[in-house]
């Protein structure tokens, strides 16, 4: 890897964790400036999945504020979030590098889609819910845990718009603010990243050059994502996701 190609690594890095940290799709920018330095695909992949763990974890730590209170919460839909990941890094080894190919961008979109409407469909919901009588659930009940789960294979399979399909799942089943909500997606993409890393450890080759270089731009970009994602207000973090979201259709559909 030349000079200028790990610059090219390692600012991705810090865009990556960002973009993360505030909403999800980091992976957009990382894994095809690892494809432009002559990595193949799936190599590519793992060490992306790798190097954005310190990112996770870094913009977990800042937005440690908003997950106060959430812990239970956390244990249940980690639990989701770890099995789900190493599913995925499984199918990363055993399906071929298309089986994804046309489904991911509908899971985007539909995702996409949940984020506009989540507000009207949550009021609709909690409308329902005070017509009969009965208590908002706090963990999104078995309905909220099998979307994760699900999310989880894909996100340990290709970590990229995971986190927005996170956020339109708890958006539509848990009563809680956005900001909290983004708060338990940056721990839950940090469970998967990190199980499925440990899964690839042992069974697959890593460019660790590469890993080194994400891994650091990433814990920076974590940082500063969760200074400027808490600052934003909910509207405004919202359009954020929509946006990022349709730019990562784009990416995946060319």
């Amino acid at each position: 890897m030349t000079i200028w190609e790990s610059l090219a690594v390692f600012t991705a890095g810090i865009g990556a964790g960002t973009i993360n940290t505030i909403v999800g799709s980091g992976t957009l920018i990382t894994f095809p400036v690892l494809l432009a330095t002559g990595l193949p695909p799936v190599t590519a992949t793992v060490s992306n999945a790798l190097g954005l763990i310190p990112g996770s974890v870094s913009g977990a730590i800042g937005y440690r504020e908003e997950l106060k209170g959430q812990r239970s919460l956390l244990l249940r839909l980690g639990t989701a979030a770890a099995i789900g990941g190493l599913a995925g890094a499984v199918l990363l080894l055993m399906l071929p590098e298309t089986a994804f190919e046309t489904i991911v961008p509908v899971l985007v979109t539909l995702a996409l889609v949940l984020v506009v409407l989540q507000p009207r469909l949550s009021a609709a919901v909690q409308r329902r819910r005070t017509r009969a009588g009965t208590v908002t659930r706090t963990d999104g009940g078995p309905v909220l845990f099998g979307g994760l789960l699900l999310a989880s294979v894909y996100g340990g399979y290709f970590t990229a718009a995971q986190g927005i399909i996170y956020l339109s799942l708890m958006g539509m089943l848990l009563d809680d603010t956005l900001q909290r909500l983004n708060a338990v997606k940056n721990v839950l993409a940090a469970i998967v990243n990190s199980i499925a890393a440990l899964f690839f450890l042992f069974v697959a080759d890593f460019d660790w050059t590469a890993v080194l270089l994400i891994a650091v731009g990433s814990a920076i970009g974590g940082q500063l994502g969760a200074k400027i994602g808490r600052r934003l207000p909910p509207t405004a973090l919202r359009v954020f996701v929509i946006v990022v979201g349709m730019c990562a259709i784009v990416q995946l559909l060319r």
